[in-house]
C-alpha cells in the first residue's frame, strides 16, 4: 500500500489549484521531471531574444570545447545515470517515496497508541492529525485529507479505533487508485505484531 497522491490527486480534479510550479512531492519522479522540464521551457520563452542568442553562442562554445572528451563524458554520464536509477536513497522524495514513508509512520503510530488513552492524549492525537493535514508537503493531498477528516473525524477513543480509522482512510486511497483494499482486521499483524508464522522475526 502506498500513500501516493493521498486521496484524489487526479489532475482534472485539481485544475483549480494555485500551485503552478511543478511539485515533486505531489507527483512521481518521472512526472515531476516532465513537468519541471515544461516549466523551464515556459520560463525560457519569456526571456529576451538577445539573451537567447548569447545562450546559444555560449552553448556552441562549450560543445566545441568539450569535443575532445566526449567519450569520457558520455561514459561518466551513463555511469552516474545508472547509479542514480538504482539508488535514489539520497534524493529528495517524490510522491511515492514520501507516501510509503508517511503511511508507515501513521499506521505504526496508531498501532502503538494507548489502548485506553487519557482525554489529554486523545486531544493531542487529534491536534497532531489536524496539523498534519495542513502541513503535508503535497498541498492538494493535504486538502483532500482535511475534507475526508471533516466527513469522518479520527477515532481517538482507543488504539483499535484509531488503527481502524487509519486503515479506512488508506483504503480510500487504494480504491481511488484501483488497488485492492487492505483487510483492516489485520492491522495489528501488519503494523505491530507481525505475521503468526514468525517470518518477520528472522
Amino acid at each position: 500500500m502506498s500513500f501516493d497522491n493521498l486521496f484524489n490527486t487526479n489532475k482534472e480534479d485539481n485544475a483549480n489549484t494555485k500551485e503552478k510550479k511543478p511539485c515533486r512531492v505531489c507527483d512521481s519522479f518521472k512526472n515531476w521531471r516532465h513537468n519541471e522540464a515544461k516549466h523551464q521551457k515556459a520560463q525560457e520563452k519569456n526571456t529576451h531574444d538577445d539573451t537567447k542568442l548569447k545562450s546559444s553562442a555560449s552553448t556552441t562554445t562549450l560543445v566545441g570545447a568539450a569535443a575532445g572528451t566526449t567519450a569520457t563524458a558520455v561514459g561518466s554520464v551513463e555511469s552516474y545515470s545508472s547509479k542514480a536509477e538504482n539508488d535514489k536513497s539520497e534524493c529528495p522524495p517524490d510522491s511515492m517515496v514520501l507516501g510509503r514513508a508517511t503511511w508507515t509512520f501513521l499506521h505504526t503510530m496508531a498501532a502503538y497508541y494507548p489502548d485506553k488513552p487519557s482525554q489529554n492524549q486523545q486531544s493531542m492525537m487529534k491536534d497532531l492529525l489536524q496539523s498534519f493535514s495542513h502541513f503535508y508537503p503535497c498541498q492538494w493531498c493535504a486538502s483532500h485529507l482535511r475534507s475526508e477528516m471533516a466527513k469522518e473525524p479520527p477515532d481517538t477513543s482507543t488504539r483499535w479505533g484509531l488503527s481502524q480509522w487509519m486503515c479506512r482512510m488508506h483504503n480510500k486511497v487504494n480504491v481511488n487508485q484501483g488497488k485492492d483494499e487492505f483487510d483492516c482486521s489485520k492491522v495489528d499483524e501488519r503494523w505491530r505484531d507481525g505475521p503468526k508464522n514468525g517470518s518477520c522475526d528472522e
